[in-house]
């Protein structure tokens, strides 16, 4: 049998999912998985150093336990391994809030279904291989960070930092028991919403330009920027494009005035907004290998890097540089 190395935050989604880490070695040992080891670790950083420790140690099968932030952390550390990411298998076993990946890979919540899925995708090679995106600054100091899934600016850039710091995992997963996987993010982006409402008095509006491959495709002010690397599920129902498609996608909320910004908020929420893009001033863009976001502003401003927060200056980019394929739910109709 393969060895596998579950690498898990013991801090991460509700209360509930806090209790899911002792039953996974002896479940992966009810399906004929005597080989695995149960990595416990207390930040992001942690997870990302031991993944390249697993890999570079043989490991093929890392898994991660938690949510977007643990699972960004941990491809990170793939990447960082130089390893063929062909040969790896990554799962994503759903322990945390906005675990959006988790769902479009059709992995259950609970965690016994969980590790069977997972033995079956191992046993069958079921797998998705996902686009890598890699955020990245010139101007700025901090290093590049590749990630699947979402990223973003204006609002969208803030809500990590009401979501991400240590202290707040506490009341996150008080929120993700009550409100569900997305109560933390939809709480952030309240706080958000409340801020720049509070703000916007006092601050310049920032210009942005939105390029694709080198191209300018939108430009304007902008009340939010959220890019997806595909379908995310029904909670960011922005593309409708398999995370394996070989293209990603920046989606503008245009500054239409204060008085219809809590509408463009809900609807974009809802995933309606998409429906009737122009009247809520939703602005697509897609692109096959490179976005690059220009703002006006002298001033750093926060990306929204996968749920963490990247503090960008002048400019910031998104680039494909890869693929790794994602251990998935046999039953999905996704190809690989």
């Amino acid at each position: 049998m393969p060895r596998i190395d579950v690498i898990a935050t013991t801090i991460s989604g509700s209360i509930a999912d806090w209790k899911k880490v002792e039953k996974i070695v002896p479940l992966f040992n009810e399906h004929g998985y005597t080989d695995v080891k149960l990595i416990e670790v207390d930040s992001h950083e942690a997870a990302r150093k031991e993944a390249k420790k697993s890999l570079l140690n043989g490991c093929k099968i890392p898994i991660s336990a938690g949510g977007s932030g643990t699972f960004r952390a941990i491809l990170e550390g793939c990447v960082e391994s130089q390893v063929d990411l062909s040969k790896i298998r990554l799962g994503f076993l759903r322990k945390g809030s906005a675990d959006l990946i988790g769902k479009v890979l059709q992995m259950p919540d609970e965690i016994e279904n969980a590790i069977q899925v997972f033995a079956e995708a191992l046993t069958q090679d079921c797998f998705l291989a996902a686009d890598i995106l890699q955020a990245a600054c010139e101007t700025s100091n901090e290093i590049p960070r590749h990630f699947i899934g979402y990223g973003g600016a204006e609002i969208f850039g803030r809500i990590p930092h009401y979501t991400e710091n240590r202290y707040i995992k506490y009341y996150k997963g008080v929120l993700g028991q009550i409100f569900g996987d997305l109560g933390p993010f939809t709480t952030g982006m309240l706080l958000s919403l409340l801020e720049r409402i509070i703000k916007t008095p006092f601050t310049k509006k920032k210009y942005w330009k939105i390029y694709a491959d080198g191209d300018i495709k939108a430009e304007g002010h902008y009340h939010a920027i959220i890019l997806v690397n595909g379908y995310l599920g029904p909670d960011l129902p922005f593309s409708d494009k398999s995370l394996a498609s070989g293209e990603f996608y920046v989606f503008g909320l245009r500054d239409m005035g204060f008085f219809k910004l809590f509408s463009q908020v809900k609807h974009a929420r809802m995933g309606t907004i998409v429906h009737d893009p122009e009247r809520w001033g939703l602005e697509p863009v897609t692109a096959e290998n490179m976005i690059e976001l220009v703002c006006n502003s002298e001033s750093p401003f926060p990306v929204n890097v996968d749920g963490s927060t990247f503090i960008a200056m002048n400019s910031m980019t998104f680039s494909k540089v890869g693929k790794i394929p994602l251990l998935k739910n046999c039953s999905t109709e996704q190809t690989a």
